[in-house]
This record gives structure tokens, C-alpha cells and sequence, in this order.
């Protein structure tokens, strides 16, 4: 029923909106203001923003007539063949809707790379210096990607001086970014400081930027120092990280293929820089999980530099995230002729749809008949191996490749603490909790401060009723390294119940409710809480909520019911 309220809704929204669109210019007698009008534009909007690519595609080209007046419909129309990577029929249709007056960003963004790839280098400028005026689809209200963009026509143009011009114009606030840019435009300018300044990027302590190893790489070895490129992936920055792409470079490295490196990006070429910072736009949209204007911007990355075939795997977990599964197939499959790492990346996450869309017990075994075929399998495969069987429930056989993993790696690798909880939690699932434990201590003996692994712990011992005291303790720590955690304060309350303290249960598991308010365990504590303190009618409310929420297991369920018509008492 609310899922019908909502469409009926978004039905006479869309209806409102047209009807205001069109009246404007229903008088034009090329333009046919009919039901079939309506019916595809609503069907293409709604496929739209369902993400059905193809479905708005097929109902939005049918009403191209709409392009004159209607601002919502060229959005979606441009962003639909983006989105398919129908580039040319992009470029033609917003050379159709532009106005000279009216700045509208898909149009002047893509005119103006339409313009730079073909080098027209000043219609290219007119179209990067409209967006100047535009924030709402921009990455930033303060110009930051027209000023890249235009930062670029003038380097290639080769004037230097008016390329630094633009890109100093990007405010501080991206340095990040501005950082990125910088190194590309000095490479590109054969600038000697662009060594120092990937150095500097890499070794920044306050951001992440280990895939710039790569880059550093890359450079290096297209000014044929090939030893110090060697070193670079290989260096000891690189041992506490796990970044598919350095891993790569690093095998065909080994097997003195170089040149593959080298295809995958040119500082010399502008639309290759330039494609990167599509890249991470498509990255940052990504991590917020609006992933169709992710794919957006990735898709507009790939058409400026296609060569880097690496860059599709996000296009394929977005894919995932969007439930487009045979979509996400087809790219994960064209990414396994990249190399090893990228081919065994694409094999566990093709046996994960599979275990979706079809058999969980047969997406094991195929990923383990592939996994066979590894020539020289790594800690890194025994560990993804181990991952895969655990989130599929297959505890048993993730205990043997974690343990396998452990064998095959360094003692001071970062990725020890990480295996030793993964295989502490299937020991628990298993209910070897000596095993368990002794895991999960091993891992805070190295890293003392690991929030989550202090809450798995702690929790346990709370559940088996065994040193609350020292758990409540743990909790407390971790509370202060994970401020407004759902689960760390739940944890905290419930040691406080286990422990008789119903004031002080009652106190943090209501800020756990607040912080989730639909996790059925939770609000289950909280519950409890409540019907100690005799607060027995709110207690039921809370009890009666849960068993309304999707997705809440038979056995919580089966309890909560009993709770409802005896309350609480030893027996529960």
C-alpha cells in the first residue's frame, strides 16, 4: 500500500510538472500535446529513476519533441544516453537544445569535451567557462571542475602560464584534488618537480592516496627509469595497503610487461588527466551510493580514456549496488583479460551474484574450481577465498583458507589482525568460542584500539554471561573511539542490563534506538530494558514494532511473541 501512495504520488508530480512544461509552448503546432506524449515521458522518467538505463532510453526517445521547451526531459534524455554511452547521439542531441543565453551543465559540459577531444580548443573554452555559472550538478559551487577543465584547453594549447592561471583559481578547500591536478600538469609540462610533488601526495598522512603509487609508477616508467618504478611498487609504503591496481602494475612488472602500464595512462595526453578526475567524482558520488550519477561520471571518464580497462570494476560494483546484475556480470567478465588480479577480483564477485541470482552451493564450488586454478595463490586469495565462504555461512571452510592465509604471510602485515578477526568470528559462529576468544585477543594484543573487535568481544562475553564486568569496561572504550556507534552503544546497554543496571541500560539503549531506529535487535533491548524499570505498555509498543519490520529473524520473532503474552520472567 505505501509503495502504491508513493507511485501515485510521484505519478501526479510528474503530471504537474508536465502540464506547467508544456503549457508554454502547446500553441506550436510541431508539438503534439497528446496521452502518448505523457505516457512516455512519465514511463521515461520513472524508468529513469529506477534505474532502468534502457527502459528511459526507449520511452524518452520517443518524444524528442519535448527537447525545445522541456528542461527536466533533456536532463534525463542526456543523461539516459550518457548513461548507455551513446556519446555521439549525446552530442548531437545537446548541440540541437543549446542556448546561447541559458546555461545548462549535461549540454555545455559535453559540448565543451565534445569540442576539446576534436581539438576546437576555443568552442571548447566558451562552452568550460558557461559552467562557471552552474553549482547544481557541479562537484562544488566554486568552480572547481570548470576550472580544471579550462585549465587543460590552455595546456593544450601550450600556454603554460594561462593553464596555471586557471588552475590556481581552484579554491584551497580541494587541495586533494588540486594536488592530483598539479602533478598531471607538471608532467605534462615535463615540470622536473613532478617526481617530488607524487612523493608528497603519497606520503600525505592525511589522506589515502596509495593508488597514486601507480601514477608515480607510470610516470617513471615513460621516462624510461624503469629500475625506480620497480621500486616504487614494490616499496614498503605499498606492503599495508591492498590496492588492486599497484598490485597489477606490480605483476606485469614481474612478468616485463611494461608496456601494459604504459597503455593504461599518458600525463602527455590531456584527456587521460582529465579522465581521472571524472574518475574520482564517479568515486565520491559512489561512496554516497547515488550511483547513477556515479555511473554518470564514470561513464564520461572511460569515453575520455578507455584504455583504463581497471577503472571499469566500479563501474561493475555499482552495477551490483544497483541490483543490475547482468550488467554487472558483463563487466566483471571483460575484466578478467586485465591480468591475475583483476581476473580472481572478477571470480569472487561473479560467484557472489551467482550465489544471489541463483545457488549459494554452487557459486562455491565454482569459485573454488577457480580458485584451483590459480598457478601460485597468494595469502591475498586465501583470505578473499576465506571472506567469500564466511559471508555465504560456510564457516568451516573459511576457518581452512584464513588459516591457510595466516601461514602465507608476513608476521607484520596488516592485512594478520584482519584474518584473525574474520576467522574469530566464524570460530564463534561455530560455537568453538575458546577458539573464538583467543582470535579475537590476538587481534587487540596487536592493535589495542580496534573498536569493533573490543564490541564483538565484549558483546560475546556479554551474552555468555562471563566477565561483564571487564566487558562493560571494553564498551566503554570503544564508545570513546567510536562516538554514536548503533552497535557500540546497543552493547553498552546491554552489559548494563545483564548486569542488573536497568536505569543505566535503559538510558544507553535509547540512544540506540535513536541512532537505528529499525534494527529489530536493538529496539528488542531496549524493550527489555523498559519492562524491568515496569514500564510494560511502552515495553510491548517497542516489542509489537519489531515484529512489524522487514527482514527480522524467525527466532527473534518466535521470542518476542512469548514475551507478549508472559512478559519476561527466567524461563525466556
Amino acid at each position: 500500500m505505501k509503495y502504491l501512495i508513493e507511485k501515485t504520488y510521484l505519478v501526479l508530480f510528474f503530471i504537474t510538472i508536465f502540464l506547467l512544461s508544456t503549457k508554454a509552448f502547446c500553441k506550436e503546432s510541431e508539438i503534439k500535446y497528446s496521452r502518448n506524449n505523457i505516457s512516455n515521458y512519465l514511463s521515461g522518467i520513472i524508468s529513469a529513476r529506477q534505474n532502468d538505463t534502457n527502459a528511459a532510453f526507449y520511452y524518452l526517445n520517443k518524444i524528442q519533441s519535448l527537447k525545445s521547451r522541456h528542461y527536466n526531459y533533456n536532463i534525463q534524455f542526456i543523461r539516459t544516453l550518457v548513461l548507455l554511452g551513446k556519446f555521439e547521439e549525446a552530442f548531437k542531441f545537446s548541440k540541437k537544445i543549446r542556448l546561447e543565453n541559458e546555461s545548462f551543465f549535461e549540454v555545455d559540459l559535453l559540448l565543451g569535451l565534445n569540442y576539446f577531444i576534436n581539438g576546437d580548443y576555443p568552442k571548447a573554452e566558451k562552452h568550460f567557462k558557461r559552467l562557471n555559472n552552474i553549482s547544481r550538478y557541479n562537484l562544488s559551487p566554486d568552480d572547481f571542475l570548470s576550472n580544471i577543465l579550462l585549465s587543460w584547453v590552455k595546456a593544450s594549447e601550450y600556454n603554460e602560464d594561462a593553464s596555471f592561471e586557471f588552475f590556481n583559481r581552484i579554491p584551497d578547500d580541494y587541495r586533494s584534488l588540486k594536488q592530483i591536478q598539479n602533478i598531471f600538469l607538471q608532467c605534462y609540462f615535463n615540470i622536473p618537480e613532478a617526481y617530488e610533488a607524487y612523493n608528497n601526495l603519497i606520503n600525505d598522512k592525511d589522506s589515502n592516496f596509495f593508488r597514486y603509487n601507480f601514477f608515480l609508477a607510470n610516470y617513471l616508467l615513460h621516462n624510461d627509469r624503469n629500475l625506480e618504478a620497480q621500486t616504487i611498487l614494490s616499496s614498503d609504503r605499498n606492503l599495508n595497503n591492498s590496492n588492486m591496481l599497484i598490485r597489477q602494475a606490480k605483476s606485469f612488472l614481474l612478468a616485463q610487461e611494461n608496456k601494459k602500464i604504459k597503455n593504461f595512462f599518458n600525463c602527455k595526453n590531456p584527456s587521460d588527466s582529465i579522465a581521472e578526475i571524472f574518475y574520482i567524482m564517479a568515486n565520491l558520488y559512489s561512496n554516497e551510493k547515488d550511483y547513477q550519477l556515479s555511473n554518470f561520471y564514470l561513464k564520461i571518464s572511460l569515453y575520455l580514456n578507455n584504455k583504463f580497462t581497471p577503472n571499469k570494476t566500479l563501474l561493475a560494483e555499482n552495477y551490483f549496488y544497483q541490483k543490475k546484475y547482468e550488467l554487472s556480470k558483463k563487466i566483471y567478465n571483460s575484466i578478467k583479460s586485465i591480468g591475475p588480479v583483476y581476473s580472481w577480483h572478477a571470480s569472487i564477485n561473479l560467484a557472489r551474484i551467482l550465489s544471489i541470482t541463483q545457488d549459494k552451493k554452487f557459486s562455491s564450488i565454482d569459485l573454488e574450481n577457480e580458485f584451483n586454478l590459480l598457478s601460485d595463490p597468494n595469502f591475498e586469495n586465501y583470505y578473499e577465498l576465506g571472506n567469500f565462504f564466511r559471508d555465504n555461512e560456510y564457516y568451516e571452510k573459511s576457518i581452512k583458507y584464513y588459516s591457510l592465509s595466516l601461514q602465507n604471510i608476513n608476521k607484520d602485515h596488516f592485512l594478520v589482525s584482519k584474518i584473525l578477526e574474520s576467522r574469530g568470528m566464524s570460530y564463534e559462529r561455530l560455537g568453538d568460542w575458546d577458539k573464538a576468544e583467543n582470535d579475537l585477543m590476538e587481534v587487540l594484543k596487536i592493535l589495542p584500539d580496534q573498536a569493533y573487535v573490543l564490541n564483538y568481544l565484549a558483546y560475546s562475553w556479554t551474552e555468555k554471561r562471563i566477565n561483564i564486568e571487564r566487558a562493560l569496561e571494553m564498551l566503554k572504550r570503544a564508545n570513546k573511539l567510536k562516538e554514536n556507534d548503533g552497535y557500540i552503544t546497543d552493547s553498552i546497554g546491554w552489559a548494563y542490563y545483564v548486569n542488573e543496571n536497568y536505569a543505566e541500560a535503559r538510558k544507553f539503549l535509547q540512544k540506540a534506538v535513536e541512532i537505528m531506529p529499525r534494527d529489530p535487535i536493538i529496539n528488542d533491548h531496549y524493550a527489555d530494558s523498559l519492562w524491568m524499570l515496569n514500564k510494560k505498555m511502552q515495553a510491548r509498543y517497542f516489542w509489537k514494532y519489531v515484529l512489524s519490520l522487514e527482514d527480522v529473524e524467525k527466532k527473534i520473532k518466535d521470542n518476542i511473541d512469548k514475551k507478549l503474552i508472559f512478559g519476561i520472567n527466567e524461563k525466556l
